[in-house]
């Protein structure tokens, strides 16, 4: 049996819409670099830069031969070398291709400033292992490279088309002096288009090729953007060019690759009629799955059930039915997603298949139809309003990939007909979990009353949502004694480094994930935080906190803010003083940082104490409401953000 992704499927069930009699060569067969190049001169504008893309051609051709399509993917890339850095990064380059691409031709060539012309070999490819995540690279080795080189790169491959949506990337971190994309297609074909972040729009041309349309995109100057800055999505900033096949005015097909198709094959695909044999498997499945009058606790012990039985393996081979499913505990992407369907029938819970795709990559565009949007799923429950991931077996509901959230996506819901179950889609948000959810709370104790030279003291700190997903799952992957030594590495994180006299985790392991907060209680001894000067006592009390990140930005901010999800965190700290003992520098605790967008506070860090005879209540909340902050509010945001390193700073003077 062949193996075969959901994906794959849908492709196929498309691909006839485009049949065409008709066939030729791909029109840049014969493209090749000059064997000897003219002097580039470097433009004046980058002659400084320490590494520049002075011209980037990036030729795709879609031929049609019969009912076999095939595409001809063609970059030719020239690259200034100005600096020590540039050389580094150069000195190897790494050759990716995918599995179903056939390399035509790869050619790598330096072009020194005397005039000396070094092309590499085959045999110039290495090969380089990366033990830690199991994978091999091959890369060119680029010897004698030194400042004012260019590499010239050059590859050609033959390829499957991209049909249902593709991408192009039309900036990078480098900043390219010329951009030139083509996309070659039959005439009878009509492609559907759209260009994002300032990126002009393609001319047509009809009269270049016989027989062909040429999409032509040229860009000058294009600027470098860095992907270095905290807390941004470098990846939906830059220009980008994207296409998917809309038309075939041979057999009059329109609209190809549609979402209300889509959703009719998935459905189709994923909702099967069982027989008894399948029918009694899915009975006796559900039978060991403990019951709950709560929805979203059933669908916890549902999911839990599934993902503790089942392996979710995404190259198998498809399994028969639900019957060999359950049975070979194994399961692909359609498997998996028949099985929960199946199951939630069972116990008439009702639900969505939702797909998507990263934000992080390219995000579900809600206006431009295209399967590259498709990429991802979730299933999505309208009475709880939450969401669960079949795929990833560590989350549990209400927690999914966060890359998932903050994204449009496509919800296929299922509507009766006249007795028969139809697919309709709509396109909606996907909310990420809240606040409400990923919460954090500190709550601190220190006790100078036997020893003001070396308080007591004791923290215990929750961490909720997605906080505590990070840690609750290790207790069932380590041994007793190195899950201790990883609690003591969080601990450190999150209080000081020390020796801790106690150390307790509760709610910890899989079966508390999305349920409870994974909660951490610890005692220590804080002499280390005390510090004399003279006869008073210096306390480091904001180190009681843990580490907190310092937001620097040396340069002018370009990217606008884009965090992972929502957080809350509400600390506690009550200092409890020998009596007659004074303490000084009280006024540092209070801070009021706010984020405001239209008027309403969406990032704060608010501070204050109190104090009562020989006890000081220091109260602080921190919250970040949603995801995305415009670039023009950023130096209040960064202002938040470093409010929490600041307090981390503070220093309080005792006396007896």
């Amino acid at each position: 049996m062949k193996k075969i992704n959901l994906k794959t499927i849908l492709t196929l069930l498309l691909f006839i819409n485009l049949t065409i009699n008709y066939g030729q060569d791909f029109s840049f067969k014969n493209y090749d670099w000059l064997e000897k190049p003219n002097k580039i001169e470097i433009p004046e504008l980058y002659k400084d830069n320490k590494e520049v893309i002075l011209d980037c051609t990036e030729k795709i051709e879609i031929v049609v031969t019969g009912n076999t399509a095939k595409q001809y993917h063609l970059k030719h890339e020239k690259i200034f070398i100005n600096s020590d850095e540039a050389i580094e990064r150069n000195n190897k380059i790494y050759i990716s291709f995918g599995n179903n691409e056939t390399i035509l031709m790869n050619k790598v060539r330096v072009l020194l400033k005397n005039g000396t012309i070094i092309t590499l070999k085959p045999e110039d490819i290495k090969e380089e292992i990366d033990k830690e995540r199991g994978l091999k690279y091959n890369y060119f080795a680029v010897n004698g490279l030194e400042k004012g080189a260019i590499i010239e790169k050059i590859y050609l491959l033959e390829e499957n088309p991209d049909l249902k949506g593709k991408t192009i990337k039309m900036q990078a971190q480098l900043p390219i002096c010329s951009l030139s994309f083509q996309l070659i297609y039959p005439n009878n074909l009509v492609f559907k288009t759209k260009s994002y972040n300032d990126l002009s729009n393609p001319t047509l041309s009809n009269n270049e090729i016989e027989g062909k349309t040429v999409l032509t995109l040229n860009e000058k100057d294009v600027a470098a953007l860095d992907d270095d800055e905290k807390y941004s999505n470098w990846d939906v900033q830059i220009k980008l060019f994207r296409y998917k096949l809309d038309a075939n005015n041979n057999n009059g097909a329109k609209n190809l690759y549609n979402y209300k198709e889509f959703a009719t094959n998935v459905h189709n695909r994923i909702n099967v009629a069982l027989d008894k044999k399948q029918q009694k498997s899915i009975d006796e499945f559900c039978a060991t799955i403990t019951k709950s009058n709560d929805e979203q606790e059933q669908i916890w012990n549902i999911e839990n059930k599934i993902k503790k039985t089942i392996t979710f393996e995404r190259f198998i081979n498809s399994n028969e039915n639900l019957t060999d499913i359950i049975k070979s505990k194994q399961a692909n992407e359609v498997d998996l997603l028949k099985l929960y369907k199946a199951v939630l029938k069972n116990f008439k819970i009702e639900n969505n298949v939702v797909f998507t795709t990263s934000r992080y990559k390219i995000p579900f565009d809600k206006d431009f139809e295209s399967y590259e949007n498709l990429n991802d799923f979730l299933l999505y429950f309208p009475n709880i309003k939450k969401y669960l991931s079949p795929r990833e077996a560590e989350f549990r509901v209400p927690l999914f990939p966060k890359y998932l959230g903050n994204n449009y996506g496509l919800f296929i819901k299922e509507k009766e007909f006249a007795g028969t179950t139809m697919a309709i889609s709509d396109i909606d948000f996907i909310e990420i979990p809240g606040t409400d959810i990923s919460h954090d709370y500190m709550d601190i104790t220190v006790d100078f009353t036997k020893d003001i030279a070396n308080p007591n003291i004791t923290s215990k700190i929750s961490f909720g949502g997605y906080s505590g997903f990070n840690m609750q799952p290790i207790k069932d992957f380590y041994p007793v004694e190195q899950y201790q030594a990883i609690l003591k590495n969080i601990a450190e994180n999150y209080s000081v480094k020390t020796e801790y006299k106690t150390l307790t985790a509760s709610n910890d392991g899989v079966e508390n994930i999305g349920k409870k907060p994974f909660v951490l209680d610890l005692t220590f001894e804080g002499k280390e935080l005390i510090q004399m000067a003279g006869d008073k006592y210096l306390f480091s009390i904001g180190q009681i906190i843990g580490r907190q990140m310092e937001f620097y930005q040396e340069n002018k901010r370009v990217l606008p803010v884009e965090i992972d999800y929502p957080h809350f965190y509400t600390r506690k700290i009550k200092i409890i003083l020998p009596q007659g003992a004074t303490i000084q520098n009280l006024e540092k605790f209070n801070m009021d940082f706010k984020t405001k967008i239209n008027n309403k506070t969406e990032a704060a860090f608010i501070s204050n104490y109190n104090k009562k005879e020989n006890e000081i209540v220091v109260e602080n909340t921190e919250y970040y409401n949603i995801i995305n902050y415009p670039l023009s509010c950023f130096e209040d945001y960064k202002a938040v953000i470093n409010a929490a390193a600041d307090f981390n700073k503070i220093v309080v003077i005792l006396s007896n």
